[in-house]
């Protein structure tokens, strides 16, 4: 016995039957007009990422947590806007790198927020106390706002300014490499040097700019 196509059709027309909809239109919007198809949370830690400068383990635990569960989808979403992530999971942190290339033409993005010369005495001071200490067995490494002022104000010059106003260009670098997680303010004047100073400043990076206030003092002279 053959069926036709009237005999497929339930009583009462086509009501009951909905419409097959495709996977990617089938999505909850969490706003009028949404398009987009990542979960709100995954969103979140993709505009965490591209907001910031780095995602510690540490400090942001939960969106850590979900970048590396959602690795995948999250590197995707920064390739397509030419970027890299970057995760060390040996220091625990992770960041965003601007994708470039002499072969392929690559819109860049990032702007780069270069350090002041007082951030980058801070930076050389915290690195190489870091590096002495870690070489040392020190597993957790602390300095007091003293210490690195006495390093930092042997370098500026009268043309910088009264000592008070060298102490607060210190204190504003300070607070910016506390946003970034190079540093942790733990008590009024006492931080504690994290790991990601060595990502900032590598070995030779160091080695470079310890070079460059050597030749500064020179000049100096």
């Amino acid at each position: 016995m053959q069926l036709s196509d009237d005999d497929l059709t339930p009583a009462g027309g086509d009501e009951g039957f909905i419409d097959p909809t495709a996977m990617e239109e089938d999505l909850e919007a969490h706003f009028p007009g949404d398009r987009g198809t990542l979960d709100p949370e995954i969103r979140r830690v993709l505009v965490h990422l591209l907001q910031r400068r780095f995602i510690s383990m540490e400090r942001n635990r939960r969106e850590w947590t979900l970048l590396i569960e959602h690795q995948q989808v999250i590197e995707s979403r920064l390739n397509d806007i030419y970027l890299r992530l970057i995760i060390d999971h040996a220091r625990g942190f992770a960041y965003k790198q601007q994708l470039r290339s002499d072969e392929i033409e690559m819109p860049v993005l990032l702007k780069d927020s270069p350090y002041s010369r007082t951030e980058t005495l801070v930076l050389v001071h915290l690195r190489t106390v870091y590096q002495r200490e870690s070489a040392s067995g020190e597993g957790s490494v602390r300095i007091d706002i003293e210490d690195i002022e006495q390093t930092v104000l042997s370098y500026f010059a009268d043309v910088d300014g009264g000592t008070a106003k060298q102490q607060r260009a210190i204190r504003s670098a300070l607070d910016r490499l506390d946003r970034e997680g190079i540093v942790q303010e733990e008590t009024s004047g006492r931080y504690r040097i994290t790991a990601l100073v060595e990502v900032v400043l590598s070995a030779e990076t160091l080695r470079e700019l310890r070079e460059w206030l050597r030749a500064q003092a020179v000049v100096a002279r």
